[in-house]
């Protein structure tokens, strides 16, 4: 996904990968992740594959709980594209936050991914970033 997204470094993409394996360890067990995959059942290949993030948050109007939603880590593998099987992933999601009580659920979205995430009903927000680094 963040070779995708341009990262070329090696060192730094190593980094995150043992990263991101110490906190799925301790995030699917403790149900702050929830993760989806689609599996092409042809070949028995997962081909796409996103979560839901849950984050104490100390609440904001419209939410009933001191927590946010956030969808992450969406990616198809590009063979699979251009099939809907993202559109399918972030509906199963989006219904998922929405059975469990949450007002909204926020993403991050790449320029092609805005395009599914649109058609969904999803609106720019006004969130910002600094890079400190």
């Amino acid at each position: 996904m963040f070779e995708d997204m341009g990262h070329a470094n090696s060192a730094e993409l190593d980094a995150v990968d043992e990263t991101a394996r110490n906190y799925f360890e301790a995030a699917l067990l403790d149900g702050t992740y929830k993760g989806w995959l689609a599996e092409d059942t042809a070949n028995a290949q997962v081909v796409a594959g996103g979560g839901v993030v849950i984050v104490p948050w100390p609440g904001y109007p419209g939410e009933r709980f001191a927590a946010r939603v956030w969808i992450l880590n969406m990616y198809t593998e590009p063979p699979a594209r251009r099939r809907g099987i993202a559109k399918k992933l972030v509906v199963t999601m989006t219904a998922w936050c929405r059975v469990h009580g949450f007002g909204a659920v926020s993403l991050h979205a790449s320029p092609e991914g805005r395009l599914v995430y649109e058609t969904l009903g999803f609106q720019p927000s006004n969130e910002m970033k600094l890079g400190l680094r």
